[in-house]
């Protein structure tokens, strides 16, 4: 029966005594992660709905012209138009979910900076500000 494990010299001191080693321990604030993760499922849910209706009213437009006279023309219309308004709602996914991430980082980001700089208690007003100074800069 094997005892407990026992120190070899690299782990003891001069003394013989157990040496504790160095642990790195890392402290993300919640908010890091929950506010870019609500707005990654909120922009997901966003472009899906967008990217999908607009995938599909395009797919009717472009095929207006044509309809499918034939049973197996109908059933290939819909399986394309259904292939094509998933790919669009997957698409519109991505593109609303990154737009909403880079935003809420920036968001969470400006209040750290805010923290760090001395004012703690202007750190929620100041980022919100800075966010939608540095929106309107872009989108103007």
């Amino acid at each position: 029966m094997a005892g407990p494990p026992t120190l070899n010299e690299s782990e003891q001191g001069e003394t013989g005594t157990p040496v504790e080693k160095a642990v790195i321990r890392l402290t993300i604030p919640p908010r890091f992660y929950l506010v870019p993760g609500a707005a990654l499922v909120v922009g997901s849910v966003i472009g899906i709905a967008r990217g999908s209706r607009a995938a599909s009213l395009r797919f009717l437009a472009e095929n207006v012209h044509r309809p499918p006279t034939t049973v197996q023309g109908w059933y290939f219309y819909n399986k394309t138009k259904n292939y094509r308004v998933l790919y669009g709602g997957l698409k519109g996914a991505g593109a609303e979910a990154s737009r909403l991430v880079a935003i809420s980082l920036g968001y969470v980001g400006m209040e750290e900076g805010l923290s760090r700089i001395g004012w703690g208690e202007f750190r929620e007003v100041g980022a919100a500000v800075g966010t939608a100074g540095v929106f309107s800069a872009v989108c103007a």
